[in-house]
């Protein structure tokens, strides 16, 4: 993305996604523990931790095991892999980015306890699965049937499915 012309088309999830996440970090920062419950607030800030560590150890993944070449940057994280990657947490799910953010986002919701903020949170968790969806059909064009193989055996974003397949996997 890096070497292209910035295209509105290709980006509008990319786009909506990080107005929305700006407006629910502000909706949730001014609206914060609206209700008052404690263990829920508690819950959120665990799911966001969790989150951010699932992310980061794509990130880690991608730059290690991705072929990227020195000084290249192509996607949206920083890393311009050259190969797909499979072991690690992409052996679980096929965007641990994107899961990072969708726990970001429930866990705004559950830290913020308002209705407004589950709303655009609700929004901005469709908005990254849009963007999941489309990155797959980028890579599909990218790496052709060995990407296919690998959406068949790991899901886009569900860790339980992930690692439950996983499971059967080794079992085999």
């Amino acid at each position: 993305m890096s070497e292209k012309e910035f295209s509105w088309k290709e980006n509008i999830w990319w786009v909506s996604w990080s107005i929305l996440l700006i407006l629910q970090i502000i909706a949730g920062f001014l609206l914060y523990n609206r209700k008052g419950l404690l263990v829920v607030a508690i819950l959120g800030w665990i799911i966001m931790i969790v989150g951010f560590v699932i992310g980061g150890m794509g990130v880690s993944t991608l730059k290690k095991m991705g072929g990227v070449q020195k000084g290249k940057r192509s996607s949206r994280f920083g890393v311009g892999t050259t190969t797909i990657v499979t072991s690690g947490i992409y052996a679980i799910v096929r965007h641990p980015q994107y899961l990072c953010w969708l726990f970001f986002n429930a866990a705004v919701i559950l830290v913020a306890q308002d209705w407004i903020v589950a709303i655009i949170g609700l929004a901005s968790m469709l908005t990254i699965y849009m963007q999941a969806r489309q990155d797959d059909q980028s890579l599909l064009d990218q790496f052709g049937d060995d990407y296919k193989r690998y959406m068949q055996r790991v899901p886009r974003m569900s860790n339980l499915l992930g690692i439950i397949r996983m499971l059967r996997r080794r079992k085999r």
